[in-house]
């Protein structure tokens, strides 16, 4: 029994070695793979139009995305065939979307550096990720930026992945929005509202599950997602679906909603709504609550009349004896007589065009349904090429929602066809503000469906056939997205597959330690140098750290953006990026501000083989070009001779699995 005993803890702690380095794995900070940049023509300087006309690639993705060259003569009028067509095209058509993927890397950097606050530029942010990787990343940057949350997660009807129609069903499903939610919520500002769809089938534990984590839920609001008959199996056709409210704290406030009067009644002054006079509802409607709103009221009946509850009890007036002269005088009160009981009823007239101002309606009847998000698709696209889609101005309700986000940031990391980022760039172009989103999506219509929409919004806002109707007016272009930067993660599979153990060292670890090692530290101390868990000697060589990447049904090694990881894992606000050159060396540099209002300098160069000369020719270019100037903190990658620099390497690590020092 002991044997059986001692073998059986071998296996436990074994396992037990397994599940940590596996948990590891997925909670580590994900690499950004792959960044790229979206830019309106009409923000690039005109000294780039050459080498933006000469882009066959570009020009061919314009013509598939914005049928350039089917546009009618009222649209445009030259020749694309030519440069000199072609520039003058980008001067009359400054919504058009460029996109970086096409152009050199030394053209993106220039690009680039031509921006003097890089991250105020950026309106929408896209997240190639799993959503849950994708917050891990963003944590440090976003930490209580976002104003509002809007997201439309999978149903658990069974159309989804959560196939099962038991307890476990439910507990699978809800244990993944508890995660998902919970990480969002550490990112909603104290001022911010998060709105999360859904339907009759979970809305009871997922409205308590929103109460357990933000501890602040506004309720639910009842969409009519369907109008017409459905054929059904059902006893009931079920029309509506939920978006439940919560808040991150009771700054957080729903705005108020502001209505024009459309007048019903009309006298010689005009048309008018009537308004009861006599205070009604409430905790604050008996004569005792308000003792002087309580006086007689001269009718054109020639009686007087006082202001009683329906239960024969005194009241109050909801003016002040005051205001109901000056009424009186302007032939503002309406005074109704009930032909059967003789009861005399007075309204305040409410003219025409007043703006009145009341809390929103929970029911959400106007917002369009299922099959107005359909239509809106196909306007898009021609095809139905997204099932689960939101109708936009549903998304906008919401997002305008939110008292004072005229200029917050709108989270969605259920993103499916870019509705939220459609709302946000309309929201902008009504009303002038400066919403920014952030987009998360993992399937493959990110490419096909998400990342196109937005660029085609962006272009111009009314679509028919998967055409543009019209152009984007001037004020429509100065309105709407001028960056949108667009950034891929590595996934969980990824950084399993990179996973590369040191044999060696690892046997000698073992003859030294025995099964000591073997089950508690051999995963841990064998696959430390691993690319996926930062082998900080590859530091040396920032621009080629590559991962083995699964992407397209194939498998291919491909160099890892470490400087835009990097920025994300210190929360650094980029001001600036820019490159420059030294005898063929090429130097990255970052400027920014931390969280903390610390000025940062981050300095990326490939010191790979240097000796004393190179440290110092280092340094003196540094120096020479001031790239660290005015900075609080200089961060560089490996060793450096530079006057106040320390190494990012240990930092990064550290912050990778998320420490805070290092």
């Amino acid at each position: 029994m002991r044997l059986i005993k001692r073998i059986g803890n071998h296996i436990i702690d074994f396992l037990a070695q397994i599940e940590d380095f596996q948990k590891t794995l997925w909670e580590k900070k994900k690499f950004i793979t792959e960044t790229f940049w979206c830019i309106t023509v009409g923000n690039i300087p005109e000294e780039y139009y050459l080498e933006i006309a000469e882009n066959e690639a570009q020009w061919q993705e314009w013509r598939e995305l914005f049928h350039i060259h089917e546009l009618p003569e009222d649209m445009f009028s030259g020749d694309l065939d030519t440069e000199e067509g072609r520039i003058a095209f980008l001067k009359a058509h400054p919504s058009l979307v460029l996109d970086t993927r096409h152009f050199s890397q030394d053209f993106t950097d220039h690009l680039l550096a031509s921006f003097d606050n890089l991250d105020e530029m950026i309106d929408g942010l896209l997240v190639h990720s799993e959503n849950w990787q994708a917050l891990n990343l963003l944590l440090e940057k976003y930490r209580e930026r976002v104003k509002c949350i809007y997201i439309d997660p999978p149903y658990n009807t069974g159309s989804d992945e959560f196939i099962y129609r038991d307890n476990y069903q439910h507990s699978s499903w809800l244990a993944m929005m508890e995660n998902r939610l919970g990480s969002s919520r550490i990112l909603l500002a104290p001022d911010g509202l998060a709105f999360v769809h859904i339907d009759e089938r979970e809305q009871p534990r997922l409205e308590s599950l929103m109460q357990q984590i933000f501890g602040n839920s506004l309720g639910p609001f009842i969409w009519l997602a369907r109008v017409g008959k459905a054929v059904t199996e059902r006893v009931l056709q079920i029309k509506h679906e939920y978006v439940l409210c919560a808040r991150a704290t009771d700054n957080a406030r729903l705005k108020l909603v502001e209505k024009k009067v459309i007048g019903r009644y009309e006298d010689e002054r005009g048309r008018y709504n009537r308004e009861q006079l006599r205070q009604w509802g409430g905790q604050h409607d008996r004569r005792e609550d308000r003792p002087t709103m309580y006086f007689p009221i001269c009718t054109p009946f020639g009686v007087d009349v006082y202001p009683k509850r329906p239960d024969g009890s005194d009241g109050c007036w909801r003016a002040s004896r005051e205001e109901v002269e000056k009424m009186l005088e302007a032939g503002d009160l309406d005074f109704v007589r009930d032909p059967e009981t003789g009861d005399i009823k007075v309204y305040r007239k409410v003219r025409e065009g007043t703006v009145t101002v009341s809390a929103p309606s929970n029911i959400l009847d106007d917002c369009g349904t299922s099959a107005t998000a359909t239509m809106e698709i196909k306007s898009l696209f021609l095809d139905k090429v997204f099932d689960t889609a939101k109708p936009v101005s549903l998304a906008q309700r919401c997002i305008s929602l939110v008292a004072g986000n005229v200029d917050g940031v709108v989270l969605d990391y259920f993103a499916g066809s870019g509705t939220t980022g459609h709302a946000v760039i309309n929201l902008n172009r009504e009303d002038g503000g400066r919403r920014k989103f952030i987009l998360v999506e993992m399937g493959e219509y990110f490419d096909t469906v998400l990342l196109p929409r937005i660029k085609k919004v962006t272009f111009t806002p009314e679509w028919k056939d998967g055409k543009p109707k019209r152009l984007a007016t001037q004020e429509e272009f100065e309105r709407g997205p001028r960056i949108v930067k667009v950034i891929r993660l590595e996934s969980y599979e990824d950084a399993l597959n990179n996973v590369t153990f040191d044999e060696e060292s690892g046997q000698q670890a073992l003859e030294l330690f025995g099964d000591e090692y073997l089950l508690h530290y051999m995963l841990r101390w064998e696959s430390r140098k691993s690319e996926t868990l930062l082998n900080v000697e590859k530091l040396q060589s920032p621009f080629s750290y590559k991962l083995r990447i699964h992407r397209d049904g194939e498998t291919r090694e491909q160099p890892v953006d470490l400087p835009e990881t990097f920025n994300y894992l210190i929360g650094l606000d980029v001001e600036t990026r820019r490159t420059y050159n030294n005898n063929g060396q090429r130097y990255l540099v970052y400027r920014g501000t931390t969280r903390e209002g610390r000025k940062i300098a981050v300095i990326w160069r490939e010191t790979k083989g240097w000796t004393q000369a190179d440290y110092e020719r280092d340094a003196a270019f540094v120096a020479e070009q001031r790239m660290t100037e005015g900075a609080d903190e200089v961060f560089v990658n490996g060793d450096s001779y530079i006057p106040g620099a320390q190494s990012l390497d240990g930092l990064f690590k550290a912050r990778l699995f998320g420490q805070r020092e290092g």
